[in-house]
């Protein structure tokens, strides 16, 4: 584990001060000087609404390259390319306790894959914890599928190694550990292996292969990038709670956006790269949370920031977060949220990392640091100022001596426009949503489709409630020091 200096420990710090400070300066100036936070939420409700525009028109760039490159047939393509042979997919598959029907779903996913099966070798990675129930799991599976592929490997990650945290990052570390001796013993060659490391619950695209060992032959610099496939949470979207819909849609435009700036991209959930890289940073960290971005940050220092995400437009699908009931579905919603806001914990990594490393440029590194904090930020205090704090100045001065003032008086006018002119973000996540939709299973009637156009008027509720409190909560964790810090959950996977 890392032994956190001083230093160290006042950069944990930081992103929480910086919402903290905001909350504090939002109140307090509220009653002392309103007309400065009037002005200040006029001024960022206009900068929210120019985002909007800023996301709709990158999500329309985005969709309509998404739904090109599904449309060709990409084996054919790495056929064309020589020696297109020697290129091996290495599927690593962490899991703990999820069910052997989900297991299979991915499993057979892969078998529906494109690409030839004997070019897959995939590594389903157990704890030993869970032992009793994972061994049998794992039996079932090699019956069933380890002819299907190249080469199956069973790996068992021992509980209680130095050094690890209780997660999927000290699991995928082991897996890769074990993994190299395999490929070792095969007498492959690391350039010719490119790594896929999923959740168990991703199903990917059947051109997804075939289109990552084409990037992959076809890129200047095979080696130094990972690659970010978009992600939809497909798997049992017609089965989850509203809530729970419009949270995972969001998290699949936002993705959609990013995978148009790829120069401010981290890999996020299910991701590529090279073997090479993999063995060359030392395998996912053991002692972090967010191992599926951090390790993006590994081989960007490694590599002297000679390092990026190359963006991919073939989807891989997961399941949205839903348990056994409503109620559970919503809790297990809130922790997945927190978890994912918990990759905070990157900045105090990236900012000593940037401080000892001199070759890389400031210009990269202020990108890279800028885009880190203003996104954590902005999750965390947007919608609590546009939607809570925003209206606190208005009334207060509404009651006092600065009522009569020209901007009091006109400013929830002003702010009313811009939230309604701000709905077209809203409208037009709910039109896309229906694009991106799956087949309606037969069980459901036609008025579902009216349901899930009409689950978007939840989104003011899912901003803050499963947006802007877990990242608040995880930011103030980090703040508080190690006591605090949150460790590593399993989202619970059920189906109906």
């Amino acid at each position: 584990m890392r032994q956190a200096t001083w230093q160290y420990r006042m950069l944990e710090m930081v992103p929480g001060l910086l919402i903290w400070t905001t909350f504090t300066a939002a109140i307090v100036l509220s009653f002392t000087h309103p007309l400065w936070v009037i002005y200040f939420i006029i001024a960022y409700d206009l900068l929210w609404f120019l985002r909007v525009m800023h996301f709709i028109v990158f999500i329309i760039f985005s969709f309509r390259t998404y739904r090109a490159t599904v449309k060709q047939d990409w084996l054919t393509q790495v056929k064309s390319l020589p020696n297109w042979e020697r290129i091996y997919h290495i599927i690593y598959l962490p899991t703990y306790g999820e069910s052997l029907e989900v297991l299979e779903t991915t499993f057979d996913g892969l078998l529906r894959s494109h690409y030839p099966a004997d070019k897959l070798i995939v590594v389903l990675g157990g704890e030993e914890r869970a032992g009793h129930d994972f061994e049998p799991k794992a039996e079932e599976l090699k019956k069933k599928y380890a002819h299907r592929f190249h080469h199956l490997l069973v790996t068992v990650h021992p509980d209680g190694l130095e050094g690890e945290i209780k997660g999927k990052g000290a699991n995928a570390h082991w897996m890769g550990e074990k993994s190299r001796v395999m490929i070792d013993e095969l007498g492959l060659f690391y350039d010719d292996l490119i790594v896929s490391y999923f959740d168990c619950d991703t199903a990917v695209h059947p051109e997804y292969f075939a289109y990552l060992a084409y990037k992959y032959l076809t890129h200047p610099t095979p080696t130094r990038v990972s690659y970010q496939p978009l992600v939809n949470y497909n798997n049992n979207i017609w089965d989850a709670p509203a809530v729970t819909r419009v949270t995972a849609f969001g998290t699949v435009f936002w993705l959609m956006m990013e995978l148009m700036r790829p120069e401010r991209l981290f890999t996020f959930s299910s991701h590529s790269m090279s073997f090479r890289a993999l063995v060359d940073v030392g395998y996912w960290q053991k002692d972090v949370v967010s191992d599926d971005s951090r390790i993006f940050l590994q081989g960007f220092f490694r590599y002297d920031g000679n390092y990026a995400v190359e963006p991919m437009y073939v989807p891989v699908s997961m399941d949205t977060c839903m348990d056994q009931s409503y109620w559970k579905s919503l809790r297990n919603l809130y922790k997945q949220q927190r978890r994912w806001a918990w990759g905070v914990e990157h900045f105090p990594y990236m900012m000593t990392e940037f401080w000892k490393n001199r070759k890389i440029s400031f210009i990269k590194k202020f990108k890279y640091g800028w885009n880190q904090v203003e996104g954590m930020y902005s999750w965390a205090t947007a919608p609590i100022l546009m939607f809570v704090l925003g209206r606190l100045p208005l009334y207060v001065a509404g009651r006092g001596l600065d009522s009569a003032s020209v901007i009091v008086q006109n400013a929830p006018y002003v702010l009313e426009q811009l939230m309604t002119v701000s709905m077209i973000g809203m409208i037009f996540s709910a039109a896309l949503s229906m694009l991106i939709l799956p087949a309606k299973p037969a069980k459901y009637p036609r008025s579902k489709y009216l349901i899930m156009l009409l689950q978007w008027l939840l989104m003011p509720i899912t901003f803050i409630l499963f947006g802007s409190i877990p990242a608040i909560e995880s930011q103030t964790r980090l703040m508080l020091g190690s006591k605090f810090h949150l460790g590593f959950w399993v989202t619970p996977k059920a189906r109906k």
